[in-house]
């Protein structure tokens, strides 16, 4: 069974988590102004990555916070987990 670690909980088994999509994705700062094409690129264009990507998590069965993982695609291994606001760390020298 897959663990997350939850920046406030813990470790916990994968069925107690929802994914949220792409992290650190920012909302345009004047919504009104933004044009039909910004908002289809807001809304609905992601990176695919291989390799290293940041997500959001939310804790559905546990504390119900959003938070940051930094997951390598290939493996489906978390390298990091963080709380939302904090920087993106670095992955750690020799993670997968």
């Amino acid at each position: 069974m897959l663990l997350i670690n939850c920046p406030c909980c813990g470790e916990r088994p994968e069925p107690e988590f929802v994914y949220g999509g792409q992290a650190h994705i920012a909302r345009p700062h004047t919504p009104a102004e933004e044009s039909t094409q910004g908002w289809a690129q807001y809304l609905y264009r992601r990176d695919n990555t291989r390799g290293v990507h940041a997500e959001r998590w939310r804790h559905t069965h546990g504390c119900g916070r959003f938070f940051n993982a930094l997951r390598d695609t290939t493996s489906d291994f978390f390298l990091a987990t963080y709380k939302v606001g904090e920087p993106r760390p670095a992955p750690a020298q020799g993670s997968p």
